[in-house]
């Protein structure tokens, strides 16, 4: 469409006013002709010679105005690019494309460019493309923050429309044209983002450092050099902690306060902790090296919030087995270290403080729901029948949630099934539980303390009391509010832990042959016939249950695998890959099997038998999500490992689930989950 300008407002008045004034002659010499024709017609002559001046000079003189307020306008228009071309503040006008037409000095500074600079303003920030610039979508501002040179700015970039600005103008208009310009400016926040940061970093942090096996320690060094290992930890931890300008206030006998800066807490993050290594070369003859634990408390509303949040932090650290650093903000929580073995503590004393707590629990309601984790294995099924035992033996009723049983399973379930001495609701699904869960109803949560993986996490909401008894490290999602938790990682299965608590719970109480043989096959299990986390006091648990009528020949003869299983896993082992020299990989392809979970757990377990192999992970595609079982002795922690994959466990037995994942690239993903944390010295 053709252009077209015209003049509007007062000025175009002031320009039509004699032709305004010519009409109004005429109709006065209607009126005139009416009275008197010859006076008329003298007052029509005088209108003739009006017109006849007036019209020429108007179309004469109609361009010389525009032209003259063509020129202000320039005029104008020069004095107001001569104050942006020496503004302070770098600007610049891009078209609708993107590309730069216009600058002023301070930006033609900034971007060391010279004056007619027209390309896109992607060439000088990578990061503004052309969909982030105002267009015709709506989008009319935008702004961002950019990094140029080592100087921070805020670039905000404003869309004009050329016909908008003509519709507020006093003086033209123009018709028929959509074009508009943006306009950029960048605002230097450097000195402001450097004095935020500083802030930032003056900051306080709380923190807490716990020495994880201080007993134990001690008892493994001479009476008289007790007090020297103890004020040589103590010497360690306050020069370490005062070499980071912070302060470190001993609580009690194995418990420090630590205050410091949170720049501190990055060069500790740098640093990965080594206090951690560090307080492990304190040794006087101790046959035990002293580990720590460490919470650290960041980005709080107050120092109160930061103190709440050490605290859970140390509290995620010693319930995933000490001797790691835990960094909790309101957002994250990281974890550092963790690199050795559990000690298992000799004494049963919390056991039997625990298993008191249990039974006033228990004998304060009327039902018992226990509950595993989903897709149970040995261990779970068999803690919870331990629980439904001691439910039972305080005269209680009691049902074991369980939706859906593997092939792991299945000989334990069908020899409560197919016994006489067990009600038929002994076992009942979730949607049964829901229903009978109220007020009156403790739920027992077993071998799990992560809600979204248990067999039903509607019912953690249905019972107001819930029990937790877990031996596997406590992460960022854990069961809250829970009435009695006890959580220990050092100890070999969950079984085991039921088996001890079933001694102090009740006088005299019996168990029957098919439960001891349930929680000897858990414990069997998940030690791998007693060969990984197997400490003092799982024999001990073992000998309760062999005492208690666990037949051993029989147990074996529950779980002897049959050909396609046995086969499964051998074809997952002999097609394993060794990555970078220490991790076996390998795919477990058990379509046609009820449980290939199982397999694939039982294949990591196998190929940690090569020679080399530091850590195991078997992969295995089922129903519709890749399970991966990771497995290693001692010198790798592959906790930590699932962990970044979203999953968790111990350090020598972990896991995790990833959904929407086909198999090759969730190799993919393992091996760079590998080759990040090798590179970065987190294993």
């Amino acid at each position: 469409m053709k252009k077209r300008m015209k003049l509007k407002g007062r000025i175009k008045f002031f320009t039509h006013f004699s032709i305004y004034l010519g009409a109004l002659l005429a109709a006065v010499d209607v009126a005139v002709f009416l009275l008197d024709v010859r006076s008329g017609l003298l007052l029509l002559g005088y209108t003739i010679f009006y017109f006849g001046v007036i019209i020429p000079l108007y179309f004469y003189n109609k361009p010389i105005i525009m032209n003259e307020l063509v020129s202000f306008a320039t005029e104008y228009g020069q004095i107001q690019r001569k104050l942006l071309r020496d503004l302070d503040v770098p600007y610049a006008l891009l078209d609708d494309g993107g590309r730069v037409i216009w600058t002023n000095a301070a930006f033609e500074n900034v971007v060391h460019q010279p004056k007619g600079y027209n390309k896109s303003i992607t060439s000088l920030f990578p990061t503004i493309t052309r969909d982030k610039l105002p267009d015709d979508s709506g989008l009319d501002e935008a702004q961002y923050e950019l990094h140029y040179e080592e100087c921070e700015y805020l670039a905000k970039f404003r869309k004009i429309s050329l016909r908008e600005m003509a519709k507020h103008s006093d003086i033209i208009d123009i018709e028929g044209y959509e074009g508009y310009l943006i306009a950029v400016y960048l605002f230097d926040e450097t000195a402001l983002r450097i004095a935020l940061q500083e802030l930032d970093d003056q900051s306080l942090a709380a923190g807490m450092i716990y020495l994880d096996n201080y007993e134990e320690a001690l008892e493994s060094v001479e009476e008289v050099r007790r007090s020297l290992l103890t004020a040589l930890i103590d010497r360690k931890i306050n020069k370490y902690i005062s070499s980071l300008d912070g302060i470190s206030k001993k609580l009690e006998k194995d418990k420090y306060l630590i205050i410091l800066r949170k720049k501190a807490i990055t060069q500790l993050q740098e640093s990965r902790f080594d206090l951690l290594e560090e307080v492990k070369t304190v040794n006087i003859g101790n046959e035990m090296a002293v580990t720590i634990s460490i919470g650290i408390g960041l980005n709080g509303l107050s120092y109160a919030q930061n103190y709440e949040f050490c605290r859970n932090a140390i509290d995620l650290a010693l319930g995933r087995g000490g001797d790691q650093a835990v960094i909790k903000t309101p957002d994250s929580i990281t974890y550092y270290g963790g690199k050795s073995q559990q000690v298992e503590k000799n004494t049963r004393v919390k056991a039997r403080v625990k298993a008191h707590a249990l039974r006033e629990i228990i004998t304060a309601k009327d039902r018992v729901l226990v509950m595993g984790h989903r897709m149970p294995d040995v261990d779970s099924f068999g803690s919870a029948v331990g629980i439904y035992r001691i439910a039972r033996a305080l005269d209680r009723k009691a049902n074991i949630v369980l939706t859906e049983s593997t092939s792991a399973i299945q000989p334990l379930v069908d020899l409560f099934k197919n016994s006489p001495e067990y009600d038929e609701d002994m076992i009942i699904t979730g949607s049964q539980a829901q229903e009978l869960a109220e007020s009156n109803t403790v739920l027992v949560v077993v071998d799990v303390n992560k809600p979204s993986i248990t067999e039903c996490p509607e019912l953690l909401r249905s019972c107001k009391s819930v029990v937790v008894l877990d031996h596997h490290r406590a992460g960022a999602e854990t069961i809250e509010n829970a009435t009695l938790s006890y959580v220990e990682p050092y100890a070999s299965s969950a079984c085991e832990m039921v088996s001890e608590v079933l001694q102090y719970i009740s006088d005299g109480i019996k168990i029957r042959p098919e439960e001891a043989d349930s929680m000897y096959s858990g414990i069997m299990v998940d030690t791998n016939n007693f060969v990984t986390k197997t400490g003092v006091r799982t024999f001990e648990a073992a000998a309760y249950l062999r005492r208690s009528g666990a037949d051993v020949t029989r147990v074996r003869k529950l779980f002897r695998e049959d050909a396609l299983e046995y086969k499964a896993r051998a074809d997952a082992v002999s097609q394993a890959e060794i990555y970078r020299q220490a991790f076996a990989i390998s795919v477990c392809t058990a379509e046609d099997l009820p449980s290939p979970t199982v397999i694939g757990a039982q294949a990591a377990n196998e190929l940690l038998n090569i020679k080399g192999v530091k850590a195991s992970f078997v992969l295995t595609d089922y129903q519709g999500k890749i399970y991966v079982s990771a497995r290693s002795i001692d010198e790798v922690n592959v906790q930590i490992i699932m962990e970044r994959m979203g999953g968790g466990g111990h350090m020598s037995v972990a896991a995790c689930q990833m959904e929407g994942t086909g198999l090759v690239e969730a190799i993919g993903i393992l091996k760079g989950t590998l080759d990040e944390m090798l590179d970065g010295g987190e294993i």
